[in-house]
């Protein structure tokens, strides 16, 4: 079963003279519900899910998970990022299974354990290759792997097929909401783009800036699997987009915040 996320009055200034990044942030989030943040460059959405995955603690207030607050790192919510961070020297294997190891397991439970996730993303025939000559979305498959493998409650997505082929992409974008589903996973991702906040969530939550707000927020309403060029899918989007548009993010066009991507580096906030 996933947890819930509870996020209490949070402000956050990264020095004391700055102007907030987050201002009064309170929102919770159900166990087993799969969450869309999404908002221009430097509304500080990459901020709020660090403190959720416990890396950044917020000036004011705090983030709870199952009532719990969270004030470091934990296996039961783990974080993938942009980029696999991958040890190029390992196998497939080696990689996925590394979380497992960190925290004690058997290495032959670790290694069954790994081998049912790598068949799970489609890449049980790779799991001795070395993971420098797989392909950017088969990398990012291997990220996915070893967050799961230490079955987490809480699965915190910062944009992490960003940099995927479009096909990649909308393959992830439906297996992923897949495995949470099954599993009862929390998931969180941030991201630009509206397409991948209806393909792949339960609620869309709406950033704006100067300071970090949450201004809205949308149910989706949707049955899976969830395709884009689907009527109901289109109407979605573009209610969420006019809703996006009457906030104070000064975006407009119905690709702005996908477009906005293309200014993101490492972390948007």
């Amino acid at each position: 079963m996933g947890a819930s996320i509870s996020l209490d009055f949070i402000t956050h200034k990264f020095s004391a003279s700055a102007e907030p990044t987050l201002k009064d942030i309170e929102n919770r989030i159900e166990p087993s519900e799969l969450v869309a943040l999404i908002g221009r460059s430097g509304c500080g959405k990459s901020t709020l899910l660090h403190m959720m995955a416990g890396l950044l603690i917020p000036s004011e207030g705090c983030v709870r998970i199952n009532s719990h607050q969270v004030a470091k790192p934990s296996a039961k919510w783990n974080m993938m990022f942009q980029k696999a961070s991958l040890y190029p020297w390992m196998s497939v294997k080696e990689n996925a299974a590394l979380g497992l190891l960190f925290d004690g397991v058997p290495k032959a439970e670790a290694e069954a354990r790994v081998d049912t996730l790598l068949d799970m993303v489609g890449l049980s025939d790779k799991k001795n290759a070395n993971v420098q000559s797989l392909s950017g979305g088969q990398q990012q498959r291997v990220a996915l792997a070893r967050s799961l493998a230490t079955e987490p409650e809480v699965l915190l997505l910062d944009e992490p097929f960003s940099a995927l082929d479009a096909f990649t992409r909308t393959q992830l974008q439906e297996e992923v909401p897949n495995i949470c589903r099954e599993r009862g996973i929390t998931m969180v991702i941030v991201t630009h783009d509206i397409d991948e906040a209806v393909a792949m969530a339960d609620r869309v939550l709406i950033m704006s800036q100067n300071p970090g707000r949450i201004v809205g927020e949308q149910k989706v309403d949707l049955p899976w699997p969830r395709r884009h060029m689907d009527a109901g899918f289109q109407t979605m989007r573009d209610e969420l987009m006019q809703q996006f548009k009457g906030t104070d993010t000064g975006l407009a066009g119905r690709n702005a915040v996908e477009s906005d991507e293309s200014n993101v580096t490492e972390s948007a906030a």
